[in-house]
């Protein structure tokens, strides 16, 4: 039992790192868990899925409170490439989230942007949920 405790809450804060600007390898923790056929794959997906959600949702907050004190020019040139997207394309590209490097600049972008907390939490869950299952999926 405790061996699982342990396991989960490494899954989970390998999930929330890898979600925020800090670089994570919560796929390959995923893979394994889910490899050992000890923990139901529904558990360890919605793990995953909440640590990396709550993960991108930090990194939101981030953009949300320095929009104010940071202008366009200074944010770096990816966010930058993320913000013109979302201009084009809309929210839903935060489905794309889960993408690495560029995932972090979207969380951040929907935050300075202040775009709708919850519709956003939603589609970045979405997006990371389908990825984790995916994972979860090759190593059943």
């Amino acid at each position: 039992m405790l061996e699982n405790i342990i396991q989960l809450t490494g899954l989970f804060t390998s999930a929330f790192i890898s979600a925020t600007v800090a670089p994570g390898g919560s796929e390959a923790v995923l893979a394994y868990l889910v490899s050992l056929h000890t923990l139901s794959v529904f558990y360890l997906v919605g793990v995953a899925t909440l640590g990396n959600t709550l993960g991108a949702m930090t990194t939101w907050w981030l953009g949300y409170l320095v929009e104010k004190k940071v202008t366009f020019e200074q944010i770096a040139k990816n966010k930058q490439r993320a913000l013109s997207v979302f201009r084009k394309i809309g929210m839903w590209v935060l489905l794309f989230s889960w993408v690495p490097i560029i995932g972090d600049a979207l969380c951040f972008a929907a935050g300075w942007l202040k775009l709708p907390i919850v519709p956003s939490c939603l589609l970045i869950m979405t997006g990371k949920l389908a990825r984790y299952a995916a994972i979860a999926w090759l190593f059943v």
